[in-house]
């Protein structure tokens, strides 16, 4: 590969929403896995806290574009930061606390669905290749969570955490459709540094009250290690890479990799935790695959 076409390579909002949702797919282990030792409002200040620590050097020389901002675009930035940084994370969060991870998956897997369904309803008519391309990788999702059974499916209830982690869902489709109105001009990284701001004023209070609700912070070395992977890669760098990644493509297009979650879950288990793939694995990621490349491919073209 020639240098002039590697770096093009490594920002191809392709490539960098596959990243993300890689990073995303083990935030949702480890916040299922920190449950008992860093409660979900801690978990989730800690890890922006680390964010926007990272941020802010690479933001602080573009932070003039924020000056002259309308009230109108403060809003817009302030319904942003509450919705994509204080919203999504904590209530997945919450919702790990009191559910199953494969229910939160499942759930999760719905907010390409809650994209394109609120942008319907926006004036956004969807093509018959994203109905096709959605359905098709949706179907790869529920293969993969059934496990080749879908009776296996009529056993799922919802309970607290699913009603908290639709919440969730509902606000991460609001997020990424909201990300259109983002101001012109202003600089990517100074960008995620307000949003980060603002959704540390929200989390704060919140992290306090809940510390005095008598909820123990447990630091043990790997519970750091967790805090620090959910603010260096799903926090930092996904959050770089997929609102980049919007931008370029779109909100439907982007939501659509969400349905990777599961067939990544499949995978860092196979690795991490010895578990063998079964048949139903490779014919859910097959179907997500297809309607992915269905997509993306066609629209390209």
């Amino acid at each position: 590969m020639s240098e002039r076409c590697h770096p093009r390579f490594l920002t191809h909002p392709y490539l960098l929403l596959t990243l993300t949702v890689l990073f995303w797919s083990g935030n949702m282990v480890v916040g299922r896995g920190l449950r008992e030792v860093v409660p979900p409002m801690t978990l989730a200040l800690g890890r922006w806290i680390l964010a926007f620590l990272l941020t802010l050097p690479f933001a602080w020389p573009h932070l003039h574009t924020l000056k002259g901002l309308s009230r109108s675009k403060w809003t817009i930035l302030m319904v942003l930061g509450v919705l994509g940084v204080g919203a999504y994370n904590t209530l997945a969060y919450i919702a790990l606390v009191h559910t199953t991870a494969t229910n939160a998956a499942l759930l999760n897997s719905f907010i390409p669905i809650a994209i394109i369904a609120i942008s319907w309803f926006m004036g956004h008519r969807a093509s018959a290749l994203e109905s096709i391309g959605v359905t098709l990788s949706f179907a790869g999702v529920m293969t993969i969570i059934s496990r080749g059974d879908m009776t296996v499916l009529a056993g799922l209830s919802l309970n607290a955490g699913d009603l908290w982690m639709l919440a969730a869902v509902l606000s991460w489709a609001l997020y990424t459709i909201g990300l259109r109105w983002r101001p012109a001009g202003l600089h990517p990284m100074a960008l995620l540094a307000v949003l980060t701001a603002i959704g540390l004023m929200l989390l704060a209070p919140l992290c306090v009250w809940e510390l005095m609700e008598g909820r123990p912070v447990q630091l043990t070395p790997g519970a750091v290690a967790g805090v620090v992977y959910t603010g260096v890669f799903p926090a930092f760098l996904g959050y770089v890479f997929y609102n980049r990644a919007v931008g370029e493509v779109g909100p439907s297009t982007a939501g659509l990799f969400i349905h990777l979650m599961p067939a990544f879950s499949t995978l860092l288990a196979m690795f991490f935790l010895d578990e063998i793939p079964r048949i139903y694995h490779f014919f859910g990621i097959g179907l997500i695959l297809s309607g992915i490349w269905l997509t993306t491919g066609f629209k390209k073209r």
